[in-house]
């Protein structure tokens, strides 16, 4: 297991540089949109509501993993005062015939909940693996969705993404 995790964090990069918040509002920064005032705790609760949220799309059969989210830096800001939340986290269908269903129902179900497919097709991988991309104006959030059809088990291998935070004035951002 440790083993996927650390593949699972030398991909992170890979993936947060594709989420940058395409086609949301409020940008301060390149394509990075505002996500307001908070603490890191505060925002890393409001990402795992987020992705709970997705979950809840699914309507498919299975289990999710248990992943926390964690904080990185918004890139040409200052690092002391903003930051963003990440939560990857896999959704492992209840039986492989189910994959294409919940991805299916995902690519059908986000827009109905404020989300914007801005990518949808095969990634560049050699398995060529269906990737789903969608932004949430209103939640300041990107979702990074990739289907995972060849791993055993197969999966649904998504990231959560937030836009850039600002910590209230006089705290400093907590890393984790």
């Amino acid at each position: 297991m440790k083993t996927r995790t650390h593949a699972s964090m030398l991909a992170l990069p890979l993936v947060l540089t594709t989420l940058t918040g395409c086609g949301m509002t409020d940008k301060e920064n390149d394509d990075v949109p505002s996500a307001g005032t908070s603490t890191s705790l505060a925002a890393a609760d409001t990402m795992e509501k987020t992705s709970s949220g997705i979950y809840d799309l699914i309507g498919v059969k299975g289990r999710a993993s248990d992943s926390q989210p964690g904080v990185m830096e918004c890139a040409g800001r200052d690092a002391k005062t903003h930051f963003r939340v990440f939560h990857p986290w896999s959704f492992y269908p209840e039986s492989a015939k189910d994959l294409d269903r919940a991805l299916e129902r995902l690519k059908s179900e986000l827009p109905k909940h404020g989300w914007k497919i801005v990518k949808y097709g095969p990634d560049t991988s050699k398995n060529k693996n269906l990737k789903l991309v969608a932004d949430n104006d209103e939640r300041k959030a990107s979702v990074d969705i990739v289907k995972m059809a060849k791993n055993d088990p197969p999966k649904l291998s998504l990231t959560v993404v937030s836009g850039c935070y600002r910590v209230p004035d006089g705290q400093k951002v907590k890393h984790f």
